[in-house]
């Protein structure tokens, strides 16, 4: 089997998704560049560690573990917890929060449960509403477009305060993506070139090289795994 993954949940309140993995033989697989932060829990050799995350400008090669599993959330972009600044957790600089010997998280100088993949969106929820997780509601219409009263100088500073990168950065990202999306849904390269908005094909291909950790024509033939 190697790695599996799954989507527990779609989008809800402060999150764009919550998912699960599963790993029973140690499996290589490309972690892709993503535009959220989020929080990760890992079980390896039978003890949880509890990761934030920032987003991340490239793809990297990793290696899951055998008998070992995981899950997390994904943040909405502009949700992030100011103690953690996303800038700071960018391309796996991860900050590892400490656990109690009873399993319990230590976060802010307080003890809380660990969570489960069926309950993280009320852990997440108990963030919320003791102030550690934020979220700025002008970012999403900072990224669409839809804001232009801001000094833009201001726009950005702020923007990459509450994501960790620069709008541009996150728009080449998503184009990334969305070109995998294409492929996974039997579209042809010369297709997915043209309708992700590429000037040509060595243009998707350095991109996907890039933020995917891998060509369109490895993408297309379904013989690599890649991440969430």
């Amino acid at each position: 089997m190697g790695l599996e993954s799954h989507i527990v949940s779609g989008p809800m309140g402060p999150l764009t998704q919550i998912w699960s993995a599963e790993c029973d033989s140690p499996t290589a697989f490309s972690s892709l560049a993503s535009v959220t932060a989020g929080i990760g829990f890992a079980r390896i050799g039978g003890t949880w560690a509890v990761h934030l995350r920032g987003p991340a400008t490239k793809a990297t090669t990793m290696v899951c573990s055998a008998d070992s599993e995981y899950f997390g959330a994904d943040f909405r972009v502009g949700a992030y917890l100011p103690m953690f600044p996303p800038a700071r957790l960018t391309n796996l600089r991860d900050s590892v929060l400490p656990t109690l010997p009873d399993g319990r998280i230590l976060l802010d100088g307080r003890a809380w449960e660990m969570p489960t993949p069926q309950n993280i969106d009320v852990f997440i929820d108990r963030l919320r509403k003791e102030g550690l997780l934020r979220v700025d509601p002008m970012i999403e219409e900072l990224w669409y477009g839809g804001l232009r009263t801001m000094p833009a100088r201001t726009a950005q500073s702020r923007f990459v305060r509450a994501v960790g990168l620069p709008l541009r950065t996150l728009g080449l990202i998503e184009r990334a993506r969305h070109a995998v999306r294409m492929l996974h849904a039997g579209r042809t390269i010369a297709e997915v070139a043209v309708g992700a908005g590429y000037y040509d094909q060595p243009h998707l291909t350095r991109s996907l090289r890039r933020f995917i950790g891998h060509t369109p024509a490895e993408v297309a033939r379904g013989s690599v795994i890649l991440g969430l």
